[in-house]
């Protein structure tokens, strides 16, 4: 993974310069950003070159996976299908169709936009491509297969090549990311900003690390002219030493001028550029984009769920719990049983929670403390790993045997499911806060509240142990401010992806 320039070795910094930057044991040289000095550490490869190398490597591992998962997706179909069917030379034909619909639904160029690739954000896409080639085989009766495919057999084709699309994108993802190096990044923007962007990119998904950081405060105000503007050709030379692949832009006022001449001036040297727009950390993504005789629009949508999308929730909710707890409940009875032999105490947790609208409930578990672990907590805040007023400890001496399981593989909170039925609770919701925590949210962060919590979330899949509760609390907000279905079972598919890796819940 790619990490803080930190932690590859020497960190050299001059109070007045405003520019971080950090490298191995290499050799250094010194270069001046209108008068001030800079450490810049030789890089390893050129930026634009690695870029475009990096960007093709993505390239063609998805146009790989995509030529087999249509390849596969007909030979299962014809494997599987209740009556002999064989495939002819022009079934061959539905490999440069799933490649030309996929460059022409854009699935080849986003990546080199984004600093976190994923597959499940371009499902939906992915989807219309699977059925496309599943009607376009259908209609092509007899050409592309020795016998008519008929309706079931098409419906087949169509599911196994959507899941298909997706598995193996995702594994081209991956390898990819493993192959490729370290995307090189600058940040511009403040100091503080700066800290948490470079946390954020040591995370799974993402191989970026941040090879300097410019702090726009401590240099003085340029020219406009991207072309001539001394300043700006100095943070374009800057770019350039650094060999920069990539720039990270917070934006320091609501001024959109700055931003494009930063803009402009660093794609002139062809570096990637990534704008924190910070007008999204209220509104989120649940914006419509509106065309004004040629001036674009942001249409903000409103902020709690329509009478409509909450029945719809609350039926997703409904269903899945009820399904659920018929799958699991042999499973639930064995763990109660181990639970009860393991240790003296109730099989089931309960414990106060804030619910909807400061509402407090009871939310249940299967106990995996000893009885008293309450009365240890305080003892125990000395070696408390989250911060930010939560409570956590990665090798609690109060968890138990059998409770030790139940965490990491998450079996722990099945018996959330009666809290869903009970409607006290949702699948997929802003975390449900203990009443100390809660204490804590001011403001509008307080808005959270709008929607009933979860037994998973935003919060869930970014490692809840990892993330201080003032920033939970804003993913929060955000996930009530951009609810949809879709962006539920995202969350849901996430989830259950975080828990295969061993990490719980």
């Amino acid at each position: 993974m790619g990490g803080p320039a930190a932690s590859e070795g020497v960190i050299a910094r001059e109070s007045l310069a405003g520019v971080q930057a950090g490298g191995a044991a290499v050799a250094r040289r010194r270069t001046v950003l209108d008068g001030l000095r800079v450490a810049v550490a030789q890089p390893h490869a050129r930026g634009p070159a690695a870029s475009m190398r990096r960007d093709s490597l993505f390239r063609r591992a998805l146009v790989l996976a995509d030529a087999l998962a249509i390849t596969a997706a007909f030979l299962l179909t014809v494997a599987v299908a209740s009556r002999p069917l064989g495939l002819t030379w022009a079934s061959l034909l539905g490999v440069p169709v799933v490649i030309a619909g996929a460059k022409v639904l854009g699935l080849y160029d986003r990546d080199e936009a984004l600093l976190h690739k994923t597959t499940l954000d371009e499902a939906p896409k992915l989807f219309q491509l699977a059925t496309l080639c599943a009607l376009l085989a259908w209609l092509a009766g007899g050409q592309v297969v020795s016998g008519v495919l008929d309706r079931h057999e098409a419906l087949l084709l169509w599911a196994v090549l959507a899941v298909l699309l997706i598995v193996l994108r995702t594994c081209a993802r991956a390898l990819a990311l493993r192959l490729a190096p370290a995307e090189r990044c600058l940040v511009i923007g403040d100091e503080q900003i700066a800290r948490t962007i470079t946390s954020k990119l040591d995370c799974g998904g993402i191989r970026a690390s941040v090879v300097a950081h410019l702090d726009l405060d401590k240099i003085a105000p340029w020219s406009s002219d991207a072309l001539s503007g001394p300043r700006l050709a100095e943070i374009r030379q800057l770019a350039q030493e650094l060999d920069v692949q990539r720039a990270i832009v917070v934006p320091r006022s609501a001024d959109g001028g700055e931003v494009l001449d930063l803009v402009r001036t660093l794609k002139a040297v062809r570096v990637r550029v990534s704008v924190l727009p910070r007008l999204l950390e209220v509104v989120g993504s649940s914006v419509e984009f509106d065309d004004l005789q040629g001036m674009p629009v942001m249409g903000v949508r409103r902020f709690e769920l329509t009478r409509s999308s909450a029945a719809v929730k609350r039926a997703f909710d409904v269903a899945c719990a009820g399904l659920g707890l018929v799958a699991v409940a042999p499973l639930m009875a064995l763990i109660a049983i181990a639970v009860k032999l393991d240790s003296r105490g109730p099989v089931f947790f309960r414990q106060q929670r804030v619910g909807r609208f400061g509402q407090r409930f009871a939310i249940f578990k299967f106990r995996t403390m000893v009885e008293d672990a309450d009365a240890m907590k305080d003892a125990l805040r000395v070696r408390n790993e989250a911060g930010g007023g939560l409570f956590k400890i990665a090798d609690d001496p109060r968890v138990t045997r059998v409770g030790r399981l139940l965490r990491k593989t998450a079996l722990d909170e099945m018996p959330q499911l009666f809290n869903v039925l009970s409607g006290k609770m949702s699948v997929v919701g802003p975390r449900p806060l203990v009443l100390d925590e809660d204490e804590r949210v001011r403001g509008w962060h307080r808005r959270r509240l709008e929607l009933t919590p979860g037994m998973t979330g935003p919060w869930q899949i970014l490692g809840p142990a990892r993330v201080p509760l003032d920033e939970m609390v804003a993913i929060d907000y955000l996930y009530v401010a951009n609810w949809s279905l879709w962006n539920d079972a995202k969350i849901m598919l996430r989830t259950v992806s975080y828990v295969l890796g061993g990490r719980g819940l």
